[in-house]
């Protein structure tokens, strides 16, 4: 920009800046005014939202409490009686709180009046170990003052010996009077700094010959030494000076501090200071010398004398550190390399620090029985519409906020088998978990296993029996199979809520949601919001232009932009967060689900977060666990022994393998899909995953399918153009899916054709020998009576005497008199010969039969 006067100015435009002229200096002499607008900074205040000023007020009560029992506003279904029952049990469940309280307050009280006794008598301990020490120490330096009182008298003995030699030269300077030691050699500090001898010039400097020179270059160097001093140093004089490098302030100041001590007789060396070394399994040489404080050098120079010839570089074990430190008078304490997971904080909350925090529901049950409808009527939105198949793929955290003003977060997980741990993940982190059941369908297998999570978790039910409007909804028939699976309803006097719902029509949704604030009121779920994050991965995921993207369901703490943090195996800096709506936040307290961007990889679905203080920290816990993986994985799949490695490679051969690469959109599809899989093989064939992975597919997938003949998988994924291309010059097969059913059904499909087709026998007829004639040419040929079914001339036969298999073969000839022919039906005579066998007897039986082959699948 530019003034009036068109000169340009520094700073930004606005009207809100002061400006002023300032005279910038070059070299050579050169100056410059420059025109300077200065901006006063603008203070930006953040606007407290309306989430966050409630977020510390209690949740508000159910609305059926405000009615105080009204007999005419009591919500539809629950009669007096059951209102009544609930109110007591509620009033019941306070009292037992409050005197829950009250015991927990007195042994709170008990416990700090222990403390308070053991903080008496420590503080009593270390007051008689500070006088003891207080003690030793005077009496040391009551020893070291003696010691050096006599010091001094032998030096002040011996000095006046010393001196004879130098008198007549020393009179004219110091006189008859003698000097005391310390004030000589002060004076000879000083005399020797400003360049004079206080006892005369030196012999060789009298000896020298250009004895003018010497001295012109010692007034020279002391007078560079005092403008050294003051402080004072110009251009001219540091391009000019004589003699090159000049001594530093610092090392002056040294010298003199030198020159004092040995004045004041302190010429004894400080004593060493003894530090505690942290040592881990293995630590390099110079990282060694760094936490002893000591020179690489010196460790390098005692490492050799112990006979290890080592560089400052490498590495050494632990025993041979600590015989370093031991050496250089430290102390060695052991840590382990798990020790670097103690950053993370652990601190259980006081009571005092924790606040109210939202519910975290989860929806289980089986597959399309209205789970995702459920929640859609809850959340007024319509998230079926988006799942591919009209089933749920993912884990889905959503908040919604109740009429009542309270909010409550929701997990939707899929019902259908492959996602199993799916589930497992979203049980382990909810406090109530919603059962659907469909009224027209009752328990189903998947039903059964949602029950076994809760169960697991510990976490209390609610029943929500959906599908009530179908005219073949049968709610009694719900509960009565869920007895099956040791899950009583209230209805049936159990202590299991169950409600009435219609995801469609809308019914029972209040009465749901009031039966999930009244059971998060029971369980009065609290966490601290002021400490550092923790929280747990529900879903992850590779975003082409995001990068990788964590869904995180926040636990404890509040996490913030900018917050570092280590989850699993990953690390990361918390770029931007994202809520369910899409939103950009600044932060997610307790129970929030929010998308966390700015990670260095993808996290396994289920591992855990939390925040750390500096990315140092967060790479060296990432490190240490990644190492631990490899070391797990190269444990598990190493053989001990070589008869296991041939045994493994023999039980390889007899089982058929059909590979797969497989990649998806998000971790947990992943997994599902591999578990599907893996469960599709038996005895004689299987389905191997070769690898997998999250994200789009590439050229090395393509690459890896070629060289293990093996088709791709993409599972909402697509693969990249030169990957396309790839694959098309290689002919390497890419498939496409959405629906995990679609790809489970075409993977049993392409496995069940390794099967060894299944051959079928079916009896078609039985003939009695009657007679055994001998014909010449043709040898032994029976007699017989076709006594049931048909007998066929291309059909196999057995022979059976007394009921036993003496032989099995086929037919050489089948004859009707003396004719040839393809059949006998059953009653007719004919003449059989067996083909390569003739020992047949009268009243043998002949079993006829035909072999068909039938495709098998898994």
């Amino acid at each position: 920009m530019s003034d009036k006067d068109g000169k340009k100015t520094l700073g930004l435009g606005g009207s809100s800046g002061r400006s002023g002229q300032v005279k910038q200096s070059f070299s050579h002499g050169r100056t410059k005014s420059v025109v300077v607008e200065t901006k006063r900074k603008r203070v930006m205040v953040p606007k407290t939202s309306a989430a966050q000023a409630g977020a510390g007020d209690k949740a508000k009560p159910s609305s059926y409490a405000k009615r105080g029992g009204d007999p005419s506003k009591r919500p539809a279904g629950i009669s007096e009686v059951e209102m009544e029952r609930r109110l007591k049990a509620l009033a019941a469940a306070k009292a037992r709180e409050a005197d829950e309280a009250a015991a927990r307050e007195a042994q709170e009280k008990a416990r700090e009046q222990e403390r308070e006794r053991r903080r008496a008598e420590a503080e009593e301990k270390a007051r008689e170990e500070r006088e003891r020490e207080e003690a030793l120490k005077a009496k040391a330096e009551e020893e070291a003052r003696l010691a050096r009182e006599t010091a001094e008298k032998a030096k002040q003995k011996d000095a006046p010996k010393k001196a004879e030699p130098a008198k007549p030269a020393a009179a004219p300077a110091a006189g008859t009077a003698p000097q005391d030691q310390a004030a000589v050699e002060a004076a000879a500090a000083r005399a020797e700094t400003k360049g004079v001898s206080s006892t005369g010039p030196r012999k060789s400097e009298r000896d020298r010959p250009n004895r003018g020179v010497a001295d012109r270059d010692s007034r020279g160097k002391a007078a560079r030494d005092d403008n050294r001093r003051s402080g004072k140093l110009s251009l001219k004089q540091a391009l000019d000076g004589e003699g090159g490098r000049q001594r530093s302030m610092a090392a002056m100041k040294r010298k003199q501090e030198r020159a004092r001590q040995k004045a004041m007789g302190q010429q004894q060396r400080p004593e060493k200071q003894s530090r505690e070394v942290q040592l881990p399994d293995a630590i390099v040489v110079q990282e060694l010398a760094n936490r002893m404080a000591e020179r690489a050098a010196d460790v390098v120079k005692s490492l050799m004398k112990m006979g290890m010839m080592v560089s400052m570089n490498q590495s050494i074990d632990a025993d041979t550190a600590e015989l370093v430190i031991e050496e250089f008078g430290h102390k060695a304490v052991r840590v382990s390399d798990a020790d670097v997971e103690q950053v993370i904080d652990m601190i259980k909350d006081a009571p005092d620090d924790l606040r109210p925090r939202p519910p975290i529901i989860t929806i289980m049950g089986h597959v399309d029985h209205g789970k995702t409808s459920l929640l859609d009527a809850i959340r007024k939105a319509n998230v079926v519409s988006g799942e591919a198949g009209g089933i749920t793929q993912h884990i889905g955290a959503y908040q919604v906020q109740a009429e009542s003003g309270a909010v409550l977060t929701f997990l939707d997980t899929p019902g259908h088998a492959a996602f199993t741990s799916m589930r497992a993940r979203g049980a382990h982190v909810t406090d109530i978990v919603v059962l659907v059941v469909a009224a027209d369908d009752a328990v189903m297998p998947q039903t059964i296993e949602a029950i076994n999570h809760a169960k697991a978790a510990k976490v209390p039910m609610i029943v929500a029996i959906n599908k009530v409007d179908k005219p073949e909804a049968d709610p009694d028939k719900v509960r009565t199979s869920l007895l099956h699976q040791e899950v009583i309803v209230e209805k049936l006097s159990g202590d299991v809520q169950d409600v009435e719902v219609s995801a469609i029509s809308g019914q029972g949704l209040d009465e749901l949601l009031e039966a999930i604030a009244l059971q998060a009121e029971i369980l009065e779920l609290k966490s601290n919001p002021d400490r550092a994050a923790q929280g747990a991965v529900i879903e992850a995921q590779l975003d082409v232009g995001r990068g990788p993207v964590a869904t995180v369901l926040v636990q404890n703490g509040t996490l913030k932009r900018g917050d570092i943090f280590v989850v699993g195996e990953q690390w990361g800096k918390v770029r931007a967060l994202i809520d369910d709506q899409g939103k950009r936040v600044e932060e997610a307290g307790p129970s929030v689900p929010v998308e966390v961007l700015g990670l260095n990889g993808t996290p396994e679905a289920g591992d855990v977060l939390n925040v750390v203080e500096t990315e140092a920290q967060a790479r060296e816990i990432a490190d240490y666990r990644t190492q631990q993986a490899k070391d797990k994985r190269a444990a598990a799949g190493a053989a001990t022994t070589l008869e296991q490695l041939m045994a493994k490679a023999k039980a390889d051969e007899s089982v058929a393998e059909l590979p797969v690469v497989v990649k998806a959109d998000v971790q947990g599809s992943a997994e599902a899909i591999i578990q599907a899989l893996e469960k599709l093989g038996n005895d004689e064939v299987r389905v191997r995953v070769i690898h997998h992975g999250v994200g789009a597919i590439t050229e090395s997938d393509i690459t890896l399918a070629e060289a293990s003949q093996t088709p791709v998988i993409g599972f909402n994924v697509r693969a990249n153009a030169p990957a396309r291309t790839s694959a098309n010059q290689k002919g390497v097969e890419i498939r496409y899916y959405s629906v995990i059913y679609d790809l489970v059904d075409d993977i049993k499909a392409a496995a069940s054709g390794l099967l060894s087709a299944e051959v079928r026998e079916n009896f078609i007829g039985y003939a009695e020998i009657r007679e055994v004639f001998k014909v010449t040419g043709v040898g032994k040929v029976a007699g017989c009576l076709v006594t049931e079914g048909i007998a066929r001339r291309s059909a196999g036969v057995r022979l059976l005497r007394d009921s036993v298999v003496i032989h099995e073969g086929t037919l050489k000839t089948l004859k009707r008199f003396k004719d040839e022919v393809k059949e006998v039906q059953s009653g007719q005579e004919c003449g059989m010969a067996f083909e390569n066998y003739d020992d047949i007897r009268q009243g043998d039986v002949i079993e006829i039969f035909e072999r068909e082959e039938v495709e098998r699948s898994l």
